[in-house]
């Protein structure tokens, strides 16, 4: 009878794989419905030079990804975030280590972090081009100053959210500044930076495209769209959106799952509350 009631679904969970399933058509639903207006609202205009449909955006995407330069131009694009993630990232963390860490660096740099992360990134990106030229490097560097406030100011703050006692616990058991810092401040931090590390992928793809479009002898998406947009070629220009949302849902994914192995014990507590 104890067996029975146990393998008994209860009703949160009924409601539960009813909601997943439901949500599920709404999500095809939906994008079947976005389909079919993009097909046919282009074809209600006079003009369908600036607006083109889906199946001539589906052709276009064809056209790009059996052209030979399209390759070159996306693998440009995915080394420079990549490279351009990894270094913004373990800067803002080094970053956010030390001012979370050491009143003294907090005091002095904060104020200046402030101000540097108050301004549009975007007004660097001249900048940039102009002292490292229109290359590859310009771009990096521009991603790399996009994507490292999140994880700086993450990191940072998930260093502060161990509460009072808890620093005098680790105080009353003599543990060094480092144990504390590997025992209770990393520990209650890895979920904020993890957030900040998946914001930050993000940050650098849009970086490197922003960058791209600004200089068009960088090579790579951005270039791409620049250049088909400014010939009204909007099919290819259309089909070169489409792959970058793409790559932004892949990257997303990516990072999720990232998130989840290594803040395991964050996803246990909040299934077991579920």
């Amino acid at each position: 009878m104890t067996s029975a009631l146990r393998a008994r679904p209860t009703k949160a969970g009924v409601a539960k794989a009813e909601g997943d399933g439901s949500s599920w058509w709404i999500s095809v639903g939906t994008i079947l419905i976005f389909a079919v207006a993009w097909e046919v609202g282009p074809r209600l205009l006079e003009d369908r030079t600036l607006f083109p449909t889906l199946s001539d955006t589906l052709s276009g995407l064809v056209r790009l990804v059996t052209a030979g330069y399209w390759w070159e131009d996306l693998t440009s694009t995915l080394l420079s975030v990549v490279l351009a993630w990894m270094i913004g990232c373990s800067v803002g963390l080094a970053a956010g280590i030390a001012l979370g860490t050491v009143p003294f660096v907090r005091t002095a740099i904060t104020p200046y972090a402030i101000a540097v992360q108050a301004l549009p990134k975007i007004v660097l990106a001249p900048l940039f081009i102009g002292w490292l030229g229109f290359g590859p490097q310009s771009k990096i560097a521009i991603a790399v100053v996009i994507c490292f406030f999140p994880v700086w100011i993450d990191t940072m703050v998930g260093l502060a959210l161990p509460k009072a006692n808890e620093f005098k616990l680790m105080q009353s058991l003599n543990a060094t500044r480092a144990q504390t810092f590997w025992k209770l401040q990393l520990p209650s931090a890895v979920p904020l930076i993890m957030v900040g590390v998946k914001h930050a992928m993000l940050l650098a793809f849009t970086g490197v495209l922003v960058a791209e479009i600004l200089s068009a002898s960088a090579g790579g998406l951005g270039t791409l769209t620049k250049e088909f947009s400014s010939q009204l070629n909007m099919p290819l220009t259309f089909a070169v959106v489409v792959v970058v949302v793409v790559i932004a849902i892949t990257l997303v994914s990516i990072m999720d799952v990232i998130e989840r192995r290594v803040v395991f014990w964050s996803e246990e507590s909040r299934s077991r509350k579920s």
